[in-house]
């Protein structure tokens, strides 16, 4: 069952079903800084990859740990939404193993994403920092660019944090690619628990992978308790 965190000025909080997940367009994936700063996949590689995704958020979506903004003005249409799950240090460490196995110089774009993503968080130390074996992860926040500046994703996030203490969870986390994400969770309480430069993440050849426009220039691990 789907639950409700309110309704403000039209837009309404709610946990998000997999009925919901079906009427998301793909795309939103595409804004994301590092997904929209290298090459383009091969067409059987991206289909490969979203299948893969759709079934990875499908699982997180079952855990009732994903939110979406609906705009009850515009017929219920998705403005907004957290994609977010439980993680445990074994799930992070076999994350950043499949990442590492593959053979040197043969990464696609997403595996590249991978492990810059699993290998920064592995680095933020967050169950060790905070003396935690579990923690609830916000994978990705997205609001439609019609909707920004109207505290739709802060919203989202202070919904989250609900959750996570519903859920029994006394930390909550997140991997801010975007400035402007990062700079809303820190508003909200959060703490920038690590940092790196997208320029330091290079390939085997010494160039750099991620030229994200300005001002996304920093992956932020960010970090509260609950």
């Amino acid at each position: 069952m789907s639950l409700n965190f309110g309704s403000k000025d039209g837009i309404l909080i709610r946990t998000m079903t997999v009925e919901d997940f079906k009427q998301i367009d793909r795309k939103i994936y595409s804004e994301e800084p590092l997904v929209s700063s290298t090459e383009k996949e091969p067409q059987d590689i991206s289909e490969a990859r979203q299948k893969k995704f759709d079934d990875f958020h499908i699982r997180q979506i079952e855990q009732g740990t994903c939110l979406v903004a609906i705009n009850e003005n515009d017929n219920g249409r998705i403005v907004g939404l957290v994609f977010a799950h439980g993680q445990v240090p074994s799930e992070l460490e076999e994350q950043h193993r499949s990442a590492i196995t593959i053979q040197t110089g043969q990464y696609t774009a997403e595996q590249h994403i991978m492990l810059f993503l699993c290998g920064a968080r592995i680095k933020a130390n967050l169950f060790e920092r905070y003396g935690v074996s579990q923690l609830l992860f916000s994978h990705i926040t997205y609001v439609d660019a019609s909707m920004r500046g109207r505290g739709i994703g802060s919203r989202l996030a202070a919904a989250l944090m609900e959750v996570g203490r519903a859920k029994g969870y006394s930390l909550m986390a997140a991997s801010c690619t975007s400035f402007y994400s990062a700079r809303q969770k820190e508003a909200l309480g959060m703490e920038c628990v690590y940092s790196e430069a997208f320029a330091d993440y290079k390939d085997d050849k010494g160039e750099v992978v991620f030229h994200p426009t300005a001002p996304h220039t920093h992956l932020r691990i960010m970090a509260i308790k609950l």
